[in-house]
């Protein structure tokens, strides 16, 4: 079975993570990933499995992953895991989704 998410797709989701979804990254850190007091986080990986972050944590780089609900076999299932990860976090902090 080959890899569905080769170096280029993980760094096209991270980009886009990261840049239009900073905010939410912070979220999901806290909420789902134990990093309570991320003050920041940036998506730095993810495999079929799992997404990961890069987070400042009282001024110290963590790292934190996230583990999808299932192991994801598509692209198109990554937008879906993403969404539900920051509704699971919104919910777990007390926090009302954005969108």
């Amino acid at each position: 079975m080959t890899d569905p998410f080769p170096p280029d797709v993980v760094a096209q989701i991270a980009r886009h993570m990261n840049d239009d979804h900073a905010d939410d990254n912070v979220l999901i850190v806290r909420g789902l990933g134990g990093a309570t007091t991320a003050t920041s986080a940036r998506m730095s990986g993810m495999d079929a499995d799992g997404m990961e972050f890069a987070a400042a944590v009282d001024g110290v780089e963590v790292p934190v992953r996230i583990p999808f609900r299932e192991r994801l076999t598509e692209r198109r299932q990554v937008r879906a895991e993403a969404v539900r990860m920051y509704q699971e976090a919104c919910a777990a902090l007390g926090v009302e989704p954005r969108h």
